[in-house]
């Protein structure tokens, strides 16, 4: 029963990882150099330590015998499996990455990737600060906002002082905003 749930995971992972491969674009994918850094390091721990760990435990798992009914084998071959795809994608999108240093951009007052923004609520007068970022950067307990993220997507080409209209789950909401900063 294991083995054959394994044997379908194992074929489903590699019909999706095939569709992920066949449909990544060579087309540049913007990261900060923090965001670059940050995968820079997932992959040196990738490979340098979940995957011995993994080939360990595959190992350790094998000199219990029966592989058949071996779950630890087959748990292991699926974490595997998942190291090897999060390699691939990793590698590919520094491959593909245009790697902007917000501190070298010029753009005059206007919100654009890499740009940290400080917004005002016009409703509730709350200020907020956002930096736009990559999507494997965000994080907003930060207040790093992906670009494709519906406030960033409102707010870029916008200039200090301008009012962005932003579509949010509970209806539309406007922030003026205050400050654009390229740090």
């Amino acid at each position: 029963m294991l083995k054959d749930y394994a044997v379908v995971f194992r074929s489903v992972f590699l019909r999706l990882n095939s569709r992920f491969t066949e449909n990544r674009s060579m087309q540049k994918i913007p990261l900060t150099v923090r965001g670059a850094e940050l995968l820079k390091a997932e992959l040196q721990h990738l490979k340098s330590v979940a995957r011995p760990e993994v080939i360990e435990a595959i190992a350790e798992a094998r000199s219990h015998g029966d592989l058949s009914e071996n779950a630890e084998y087959e748990a292991a071959k699926e974490r595997q499996g998942f190291i090897e795809g999060r390699i691939s994608e990793v590698e590919h999108k520094l491959s593909i990455a245009h790697i902007i240093n917000p501190a070298e951009i010029h753009a005059e007052g206007k919100v654009v990737f890499g740009a940290t923004v400080t917004l005002e609520d016009l409703d509730t007068e709350e200020r907020v600060r956002y930096q736009i970022v990559g999507e494997d950067e965000a994080d907003i307990k930060e207040n790093k906002i992906y670009v494709g993220s519906p406030i960033a997507r409102a707010l870029i080409g916008k200039e200090e002082g301008d009012v962005a209209e932003v579509q949010a789950p509970g209806g539309v909401r406007e922030y003026d905003i205050v400050q654009v900063e390229y740090i």
